[in-house]
């Protein structure tokens, strides 16, 4: 593996699944990338609905849906780790200007160039009662890679990468989400082989 290679960073950047990733959870996936260094990978799966909606998540935790907005969205199956455990990637809570040195929730990742992920129950607290960010995703479990496992991957034609895109994440529909991030690298799904090619 060249050097540069194994220094690229791809927090807030998408890993889109290559046709031929048969993986249950990952097949067809789109993965955003929260962190990424040389001691591995975290992300969202952003396009695996669970049987769940956000409603009946508020209802799971007792707590009250104010949010019309987001009553119906799915709740998403973020990865294979830690699936009993709600992850929320929302928009950044304030604009770098007026940020405060402390996060307003009280675990919060904020991610470089990126969103916010947030696990602690208080978002969901200030969700139910009308606020909270305006744009949020809500999964359970996520993905990680260990030390160079993402790098050995990508090597191995099973996915692409591209810049990410909150459009994506936010306002696309579910089905098309896949589709919408291989646009972002001007490709669509019949130019892609399932074989991986090394020639």
């Amino acid at each position: 593996m060249p050097a540069d290679f194994a220094l690229t960073n791809l927090t807030n950047h998408f890993l889109i699944a290559m046709p031929g990733l048969q993986d249950e959870i990952f097949s067809r996936s789109v993965v955003y990338v929260c962190e990424h260094s040389q001691r591995g990978a975290l992300g969202l799966v952003i396009n695996k609905p669970c049987d769940i909606d956000m409603k009946r998540l508020f209802e799971k935790v007792e707590l009250p849906m104010c949010r019309a907005d987001l009553s119906n969205t799915p709740v998403f199956l973020g990865g294979p780790v830690q699936t009993e455990r709600g992850f929320v990637l929302h928009e950044a809570t304030f604009a770098d200007a007026d940020k405060p040195a402390e996060s307003v929730y009280a675990s919060t990742m904020v991610i470089p160039g990126g969103l916010e992920m947030t696990t602690s129950k208080d978002v969901l607290e200030a969700i139910s009662i009308g606020a909270g960010p305006r744009k949020v995703l809500v999964s359970l479990g996520y993905a990680a890679w260990g030390e160079g496992q993402l790098e050995s991957e990508i090597s191995e034609n099973s996915w692409l990468t591209v810049a990410a895109s909150n459009s994506v994440i936010f306002d696309t529909p579910v089905a098309q989400r896949y589709e919408q991030a291989l646009l972002l690298l001007g490709l669509e799904l019949w130019m892609l082989s399932p074989d991986a090619g090394h020639a």
